[in-house]
């Protein structure tokens, strides 16, 4: 087993996910308890994660130091690399220039650690913090640009830390540095697949003779969470469709054909988007419009189980991407409450079923494979739940909402016929709010910016901003300016993640 001690990153359960890839039993725990659990347990390795906090800072999360003198192989993240080196007498401080996104790795050491790895590769940062200096008998074997101690080692003791996050996708040899620590760990490492019938036999176990209403947006983590539940139980499943206007154009038909030609069952549409627009009037704070949506929801489906009887779970496609952002674990900072998370009212009367909670993107991609969901789901690009509430910066209005919903066609038209679109995670357009002036038939007016979004990534957790050719980016910029009404220019994001999150809300 490899232990985990969770400080509150946001791809601590990435990290697991990584050794579990490889076939080895893992355990998150948090720090508070760390030495206890790592004294009973006796695991192959310790694997420290990152984490928002500063080691310097009051109550900030920590260990016992005997973990160190237990003769269990260590790798410090981020965080953990910090923390290693505080407690161990070295010296942590300020960096002074701060890194979040992509950095080059230059290995100027030996270490096991890094075997086999090119001496110069690309990996992903996320500090603000640095070692200034290295505790006893560490060396740095690893730099970037801005940090001398992009990775610090204790070969005799068999410690290991960086600044740098491998677990992320991003970083170039992530998993090779995990292999490596593996086999340090003396455990032997395999690749290993998402279960299904595991998981069709859990939703039966759980739901017994009961019925399940699920969520079905349209998207691909919805389908295939009512397609594990629709294997587990059949038409003890009621799928709900809410066509809430929020969603891209004829979503709610492949819904409606998906399940009745392929599952079998037919599904229940409600159209709500004056309801949804109602409940969203004046509200321009997204973890309120997030909330409202998620409230809605809710009553919506409550008010559905009237029509029913013997419903007493509610099925949802929620991966485990949405349930780090919102603040998943102790010590992890919220970033946004997923309508489906922070938007659930706290007394529910209908018990939850995620059979995908712990999965990321790109499994649940696999997944939906071997699952044989059509293609037209498994290729799509995932379209948030609030749908374009997140996708347009303050209020939502209609005369906003069809202007987001036309510049975003035109997105997705463009990509799709110049074959980027399945190259692409996300593709979208982002109504601003920024006025700008521009210049149409000779004359003056004041228009909304359109920010276009395109990112590249398998699991969400990083993503790199999409290098789109130049004419494709002026095809879409002219297009949306001469087709879409009240709008005076177009800007491209080229932020990647993080620092900048998926959605611009």
């Amino acid at each position: 087993m490899i232990i985990v001690v969770d400080f509150g990153s946001q791809t601590t359960h990435l990290i697991s996910r990584r050794v579990a890839d490889f076939g080895i039993q893992v355990k998150i725990i948090e720090p508070d308890v760390a030495l206890e659990v790592i004294t009973a347990v006796k695991p192959a390795g310790i694997i420290f994660s990152g984490g928002p906090a500063s080691v310097y800072e009051r109550h900030a999360p920590t260990v016992s130091k005997t973990i160190y003198t237990l003769g269990i192989p260590i790798l410090g993240i981020c965080y953990g690399q910090q923390l290693t080196a505080h407690l161990l007498g070295g010296k942590v401080k300020p960096g002074k220039t701060k890194e979040f996104g992509p950095a080059a790795l230059v290995i100027d050491g030996n270490t096991r650690l890094f075997s086999s790895l090119s001496t110069r590769s690309r990996v992903w940062m996320s500090h603000g913090d640095v070692v200034a200096s290295p505790p006893l008998g560490f060396s740095f074997v690893g730099n970037t640009e801005t940090v001398a101690a992009a990775a610090m080692t204790h070969e005799k003791r068999r410690i290991y830390c960086v600044q740098f996050h491998p677990e992320v996708e991003h970083t170039e040899h992530g998993a090779l540095i995990f292999k490596n620590f593996l086999d340090i760990c003396g455990l032997s490492a395999k690749q290993q697949s998402v279960d299904i019938e595991a998981m069709i036999k859990t939703i039966k176990k759980t739901v017994g003779s009961k019925k399940a209403i699920a969520a079905v947006s349209g998207g691909l983590d919805s389908t295939v969470s009512a397609t594990l539940v629709a294997r587990a139980i059949g038409k003890q499943l009621i799928p709900v469709h809410i066509e809430n206007g929020l969603m891209r154009k004829g979503t709610t038909q492949t819904v409606v054909s998906y399940f009745r030609n392929k599952l079998g069952i037919n599904p229940i549409v409600l159209s709500k988007e004056k309801e949804f627009l109602k409940v969203l009037k004046g509200k321009t704070d997204p973890e309120e419009k997030r909330k409202a949506i998620g409230k809605l929801y809710i009553e919506l489906f409550e008010k559905e189980l009237k029509n029913h009887t013997h419903v007493e779970f509610l099925v949802q496609g929620t991966i485990y991407s949405d349930v780090i952002e919102s603040k998943g674990t102790r010590y992890a900072a919220n970033i946004k409450s997923h309508h489906n998370i922070g938007g659930l009212p706290k007394r529910m009367k209908l018990i939850l079923v995620e059979p995908i909670r712990e999965l990321y993107t790109d499994q649940v991609r696999s997944l939906a494979k071997r699952l044989r969901i059509p293609r037209q789901f498994i290729s799509q690009q995932p379209h948030p739940g609030p749908g374009y509430a997140i996708r347009i910066i303050g209020e939502v209005t209609k005369e906003r909402l069809v202007r987001v919903c036309l510049a975003d066609a035109i997105i997705v038209e463009e990509v799709n016929m110049t074959g980027w679109y399945e190259k692409l995670l996300h593709s979208f357009a982002v109504a601003t709010g920024i006025q700008s002036t521009a210049v149409k038939g000779d004359g003056r007016g004041l228009g909304e910016v359109i920010a276009v979004r395109a990112v590249v990534s398998r699991d969400r957790m990083t993503a790199d901003w999409a290098k789109l050719p130049d004419s494709l980016l002026q095809k879409i910029s002219s297009r949306i300016v001469n087709e879409v009404p009240g709008v005076s220019r177009v800007v491209y994001d080229i932020t990647t993640k993080p620092p900048a999150t998926m959605e611009w809300e």
